[in-house]
């Protein structure tokens, strides 16, 4: 009796050795933050854009890195033409995230390069809503007035800008040209040392011609080397029509 009680424990020891317990996997369940995205609505709005507004027009400019009317005028078409960032209700009915917020956010990520979730308490969105409001963002902007500013000037243009140039006391000029360094902040460890100009942070030369009505017709990244004013316009496309069109 003994024996086989001791033969059926040295079974169920061998079987629980060869046949080990596999415990389940741990369900991650998404954790829920009450933002109260309402709030940070009706923050933004009576700080920046009610009829008594906090803030000041001045203000907002230096924060927004662009004027009031400018700014609405972005939203708006953004708002209309861009089915992501029209208000809507979830299915408790509740709103969701305005357009202002939306594209506040984007607007923020994009002058000050901060992270998704650096306006989370002030404008109540999450990160991963931020990226989708920066993708979005860029996507509807290039969409919507990309046939309008992102093209080449026309004979129009051309004639406009002249004249400004004229009236400044630069005739025949249409726009001024000049590059800038700028900070490459996450360049990947392998190509630093290619974009490294002496200041020993990885830069990226930046090419644009410029009319005097902040009207930025050309732009071109360099790419990595020694580069100044001189061999960055030898390099950029910026002639490339006008030498084609003469060959």
């Amino acid at each position: 009796m003994v024996e086989e009680e001791v033969d059926s424990l040295v079974d169920e020891i061998q079987y629980h050795y060869t046949h080990p317990t596999v415990p389940p996997a741990p369900i991650i369940r998404r954790m829920h933050i009450n933002r109260d995205r309402e709030e940070g609505h009706t923050r933004l709005w009576n700080d920046y854009f009610s009829d008594n507004p906090t803030y000041t027009q001045a203000m907002f400019r230096r924060r927004f890195r662009m004027n009031k009317p400018l700014f609405i005028r972005i939203v708006n078409p953004i708002e209309n033409g861009v089915s992501y960032f029209r208000q809507t209700r979830d299915a408790s009915g509740r709103l969701g995230l305005s357009a202002l917020q939306k594209c506040t956010s984007a607007i923020c990520m994009m002058a000050y390069g901060c992270a998704a979730d650096a306006v989370d308490e002030y404008l109540r969105l999450a990160e991963t809503t931020a990226h989708k409001c920066l993708l979005h963002f860029v996507e509807g902007v290039i969409n919507l007035f990309g046939d309008e500013y992102l093209r080449r000037p026309t004979t129009e243009d051309l004639q406009r800008l002249m004249n400004i140039g004229e009236h400044c006391g630069f005739p025949g000029m249409v726009g001024s040209t000049d590059c800038m360094q700028w900070e490459w902040k996450n360049c990947l460890t392998a190509w630093k040392g290619q974009y490294s100009r002496g200041s020993g942070k990885p830069t990226i030369v930046l090419e644009a011609v410029a009319s005097q009505d902040l009207w930025i017709w050309h732009a071109f990244f360099g790419p990595p080397g020694t580069l100044n004013d001189i061999n960055v316009l030898d390099r950029s496309p910026v002639f490339d029509h006008i030498l084609g069109a003469e060959v």
